[in-house]
């Protein structure tokens, strides 16, 4: 067997700014004195002139980026996802979503995953309070290589655009020639029969596991990668409910107001179904490392494996 490769999404954002700054002499990147973390640093060293250190002061940073966004630059403001989403929220609200500003939010260390940093750091809010903002576009890649489709498409796309980023290494899940992203599409990544599970993030990876878990029990789980929550594939995931007859939704996120809510809003509209929130449960995080918390908080395969069986009563 293969060695399965690993690398954290906020390396590859790093990257993909390295690689897009040389095709867009337009694209500028913002940091809050946390280059280094971020991995915003990649950028700073091909494109010095292009990077601005604004401190400590995210919410100075994000009316920074929107006037930046006012004279024709592509601004990605980054820091981590509690200062980005948290702190700065009414920025980015005012400064950024009211005037529809071309402006990219580039959110690192989000969820549980941020691990020995503590409940303080671990941002399970942000997507709720992101997919709030009238014409934001929130997107939570899997892996490296959806990361970089997605700070790609950003780029592409007129308008505010936030992105979720996780701190610690995942396994490259999109590693094919025929993969393609599309904001607002959704991904089909196992056909099945028996339930749906739609996951984000790095959970994608947990719902491929768990189906394969299943699968050997007998149970035909059909998996989709939501890498754009907003705006939702509604598609796919009312298809797949009409298909299946019930729904599991993973995420490492709050389960109130992230991918479960928008998926419930959905199906709740165009085809009711069973549905199963999979995420933290309106709880903070807690220190440790981040294998150990995701498996407490049976966000790995096992964990969503045993809860999906839980749910359809085997």
């Amino acid at each position: 067997m293969s060695e399965v490769i690993k690398i954290a999404t906020r390396e590859s954002y790093g990257n993909a700014l390295k690689e897009l700054g040389a095709e867009y002499p337009n694209l500028v990147v913002l940091d809050a004195d946390l280059a280094a973390a971020t991995k915003t640093g990649v950028f700073k060293k091909a494109f010095p002139e292009r990077h601005i250190d604004c401190g400590i002061a995210e919410c100075n940073m994000m009316g920074i980026a929107a006037g930046l966004s006012l004279t024709g630059l592509i601004p990605f403001a980054s820091s981590f996802a509690m200062f980005a989403a948290g702190r700065a929220f009414e920025q980015v609200r005012n400064s950024i979503g009211y005037p529809h500003l071309n402006v990219k939010i580039g959110a690192t260390h989000a969820g549980i995953t941020v691990g020995e940093d503590g409940a303080s750091h671990q941002c399970n809010e942000d997507i709720a309070l992101m997919r709030t903002i009238p014409g934001m576009v929130v997107m939570c890649p899997s892996d490296d290589v959806e990361a970089k489709a997605a700070v790609r498409a950003a780029v592409e796309y007129v308008g505010p655009v936030y992105i979720r980023f996780g701190r610690a290494a995942v396994p490259v899940i999109n590693d094919r020639p025929d993969y393609k992203f599309e904001i607002g599409k959704g991904v089909l990544l196992r056909e099945g029969k028996d339930v749906t599970i739609v996951a984000t993030g790095i959970c994608v990876d947990s719902a491929l596991t768990a189906a394969e878990m299943l699968a050997a029990d007998g149970i035909s789980a059909e998996v989709i990668n939501i890498h754009t929550i907003k705006p939702l594939d509604e598609d796919i995931i009312v298809n797949s409910a009409k298909k299946t007859g019930k729904v599991v939704t993973v995420e490492e996120h709050s389960v109130i107001g992230g991918l479960g809510s928008a998926v419930c809003d959905a199906l709740c509209a165009k085809h009711p179904v069973p549905v199963k929130k999979l995420g933290m449960q309106d709880v903070f995080g807690e220190s440790g490392s981040a294998s150990a918390l995701v498996e407490k908080y049976k966000l790995d395969g096992k964990g969503v494996y045993g809860d999906v069986k839980a749910f359809l009563g085997k």
